[in-house]
């Protein structure tokens, strides 16, 4: 098929050209004497998206999912109790992922839509008075089902409390996209993966550990190996990796982090608002309605929208990819066929984000949802244009 495609999936997304061409590079000694000079700014520069100072990143040749095993395998032991929400496949996902590692898991069932209830999250805590809780874990932006926690709110709850947990985040699809402070808001360890907003191939777990989560390693003993922090914090601290590391996404690390910093963490979280916004006043003009059931948990990476009863939302992607090469997320689990996805993370803008807006729409007609056309871009644009930030003047 002509033309490229677009790719607007909730990860992997588009990787900037730039990062693309700082990855191509020729194979080179991980062990040469100025390998630190990667590495170690890397690593510093890190800190920066994870917003902290007072604790340490570290980077794995892994994925998200490594990640968690990564936050949990290094600071609890076997048969500790954690507390988490299931709200979504990902919350549920790193939910099996602790029990199978042989902690024991209290979680709530929480409607798909919705996300963690803050009064029974410091309800629970405050009942826990024998302190047996040791970590709550929550999934801050929830991929299958759009939806956002607030974790300031979070972090009131467990202060709240007066509770000594230790505060795990899934960052997985915000981190490097939504805001995330992770010492203002007292985060013992956040988890990201190179593939959202990072904007690059999968391939890195990223995590930001407190100096709390890095105390909490001494004593724990969930079996680990690869994935053992202390291995890096021994061999990072002279800008050395423990093991071979992928070089080629460390050069595109660097850039990324580069490209980042350069447009400012701030600009970059509104940006995601802005063109998130767009893309809901898009579902609206098609009479349609996003998963997350209130305001207060739209995401601004993804959005999951919900398609008629009598329709199925895996022939609006499959329409979508074949016709128009158009690459859409899936409905997951207990929303499968129910919904489709429009990623909106990373490296985009008004003009990338509207071939998703008019794929989407074309590829829902096609399939026989009456939407009206035209009505989802004009309604995206004229958002867009109405808040667009000023330009220069022509001279």
């Amino acid at each position: 098929m002509p033309g490229r495609n677009h790719l607007y999936v909730p990860g992997p997304t588009n990787i900037p050209d730039a990062v693309l061409s700082a990855m191509h590079v020729p194979m080179e000694d991980h062990r040469r004497p100025d390998f630190p000079a990667l590495v170690s700014p890397l690593l510093e520069n890190l800190k920066k998206i994870f917003r902290t100072e007072a604790g340490q990143c570290f980077v794995f040749p892994a994925t998200g999912t490594a990640g968690w095993e990564i936050a949990l395998s290094n600071t609890l032991s076997p048969g500790d109790k954690v507390l988490s929400y299931r709200f979504g496949q990902f919350s549920h996902l790193w939910i099996d992922l602790a029990k199978r590692l042989g902690l024991e898991v209290e979680y709530e069932e929480v409607p798909w839509g919705q996300g963690v209830p803050l009064d029974r999250l410091e309800a629970r805590l405050k009942a826990d008075t024998a302190r047996e809780i040791k970590a709550v874990l929550i999934c801050h932006n929830e991929t299958a089902t759009g939806v956002t926690n607030d974790l300031p709110a979070v972090r009131k709850a467990i202060d709240a409390a007066g509770h000594p947990a230790l505060f795990y985040v899934d960052g997985v699809s915000s981190i490097g996209s939504l805001d995330f402070r992770m010492d203002e808001w007292g985060v013992d360890i956040g988890v990201a993966g190179s593939q959202k907003g990072f904007m690059l191939p999968a391939g890195l777990a990223l995590l930001g550990f407190s100096q709390k989560a890095l105390k909490a390693r001494e004593s724990a003993k969930c079996r680990r190996a690869f994935l053992d922090i202390n291995d890096h914090i021994l061999h990072n601290a002279g800008g050395f990796f423990p093991y071979t590391p992928s070089i080629p996404l460390l050069y595109g690390l660097r850039k990324s982090l580069e490209l980042l910093l350069e447009e400012g963490l701030e600009n970059v979280y509104a940006r995601h608002a802005r063109l998130a916004e767009g893309v809901r006043r898009a579902v609206s003009a098609w009479g349609l309605k996003v998963c997350a059931q209130d305001p207060k948990w739209y995401s601004n990476t993804v959005s999951a929208v919900v398609v008629p009863p009598e329709f199925d939302a895996r022939d609006v992607i499959h329409t979508a990819y074949y016709r128009y090469d158009l690459s859409l997320g899936a409905g997951l689990t207990e929303v499968s066929g129910k919904v489709f996805r429009i990623g909106h993370l990373g490296d985009l803008n008004e003009l990338s984000l509207s071939s998703a807006i008019v794929g989407s729409e074309m590829a829902m007609l096609d399939v026989g949802i009456p939407v009206t056309p035209g009505s989802g871009i004009a309604a995206a644009s004229t958002y867009w244009r109405e808040t667009a930030p000023a330009i220069k003047a022509r001279t």
